[in-house]
């Protein structure tokens, strides 16, 4: 049997300015692709964080009511390693986030909002890699970003926005997806993955809760296989790999 080579990953495009991150929980997007993000905010672009949920359900030790605060502060401090200074919070409740026209609406408001010509998710489909089973938070959030992506532009859907002074935002060019098993582009992870180390360290209270390996070690291990992993598409340089969908 003719063993198959995944095709080489393209460039990300980097023709724009502003961005917009919108994923479930604190660290998805430090598992997922900080390392981009560091590069993108060292190029002086803009890029902006909103989480549906603060992640209050996320460690078996704390109490909701305690761990949500904490998982907030780390992700702010995290946020900042890579240069990232607005984050914003919706307030979906951890863990039973539901797909729908509410979470498409405050995603569609963030959208206007931020007016970004990039949004980057994260995996929307049911597993990582067709092998582990993805969560329903996860799912939920990125399908309601592909649809809010289209949803900004479009006055006649959740006309309240407007009412509110949130004007349509139909400058949405691409939604990149981090974590697909089924990736399009890349970006060149060299720069950014000592950065992204310490941006998911950030997020201390979490790890030392999944794990009982040593935190950097842990981090570093996880973060450094995945973009070595993807840089044998691209150039065996380090990368962070996404899916994008042009708008």
């Amino acid at each position: 049997m003719t063993e198959v080579t995944p095709a080489q990953l393209a460039p990300m495009p980097d023709d724009w300015q502003r961005a917009l991150a919108v994923v479930a929980h604190p660290d998805d997007l430090e598992y997922g692709c900080s390392a981009a993000i560091a590069s993108w905010t060292d190029a002086g672009r803009e890029v902006a964080y909103v989480l549906a949920t603060r992640g209050e359900a996320g460690i078996d030790t704390l109490a909701p009511a305690e761990c949500g605060p904490v998982r907030e502060r780390e992700q702010r401090a995290s946020a900042a390693v890579v240069g990232v200074s607005t984050v914003e919070f919706l307030d979906h409740r951890d863990g039973v986030i539901e797909y729908g026209t509410a979470l498409r609406r405050d995603i569609a408001a963030a959208v206007r909002r931020h007016r970004p010509e990039l949004v980057i998710t994260l995996n929307h489909r049911d597993t990582w890699d067709g092998t582990f089973w993805n969560t329903p938070d996860h799912v939920a959030v990125g399908r309601a970003v592909l649809d809010a992506a289209g949803d900004a532009g479009n006055r006649w859907i959740f006309p309240e926005l407007t009412e509110q002074g949130l004007e349509p935002w139909d400058g949405v060019r691409w939604v990149a997806v981090a974590g697909s098993s089924t990736p399009t582009h890349a970006v060149d992870a060299t720069d950014g993955l000592d950065r992204a180390v310490r941006s998911l360290l950030e997020h201390r209270a979490y790890i030392e809760a999944l794990t009982d390996q040593d935190p950097e070690e842990y981090v570093r291990g996880f973060l450094a296989g995945e973009a070595r992993e993807t840089g044998k598409r691209f150039g065996d340089r380090p990368a962070v790999s996404f899916e994008l969908f042009p708008r």
